[in-house]
């Protein structure tokens, strides 16, 4: 990890009761249906889920516009709280080489605001231009999941 390396902070509040946005994050179907930033589709059958301590979360982003890009999620499970907290973890190199790379955490917490759901997410470490990038990437993905449990 390089001295410019940093942690994503992001809160958004979702005008959905808790386990609704919690099932967001763990339901196969709906991570499908909103996960990636627009542009980008996670096709269903690539989605596996085993949301326990452990268990992994795979699945792989593929660009509309060009479905020979993709970007791939293979992550594990290292803490699951139901309706309150998920923290995972995953090697990831931006070229691709997994085994290079190196490991970034994920930390999403649920808590109750004025009927809503206010979300908070932990990533990183990054270092300052996929910082960026990985913002951009989660503020987009949310506009799809407000869309979703607006449904």
């Amino acid at each position: 990890m390089n001295s410019t390396s940093t942690e994503l902070v992001i809160t958004r509040v979702f005008d959905a009761p808790r386990a609704t946005v919690y099932r967001a994050f763990t339901d196969p179907d709906q991570i499908a249906q909103w996960f990636g930033p627009v542009g980008w589709s996670v096709p269903r059958d690539s989605v596996e889920m085993d949301v326990r301590p452990g268990g992994v979360q795979r699945f792989t982003m593929v660009n509309d516009a060009d479905p020979s890009m993709t970007s791939p999620v293979d992550g594990v499970f290292l803490e699951v709280i139901e309706n309150e907290l998920l923290v995972g973890a995953e090697d990831w190199d931006p070229s691709g080489d997994r085994s290079a790379g190196e490991r970034f955490t994920l930390r999403v917490e649920f808590a109750d605001e004025d009927g809503k759901t206010r979300l908070t997410i932990r990533q990183g470490p990054y270092s300052g231009d996929i910082l960026g990038q990985a913002r951009e990437g989660w503020t987009s993905s949310f506009d799809k999941l407000d869309a979703l449990l607006a449904r």
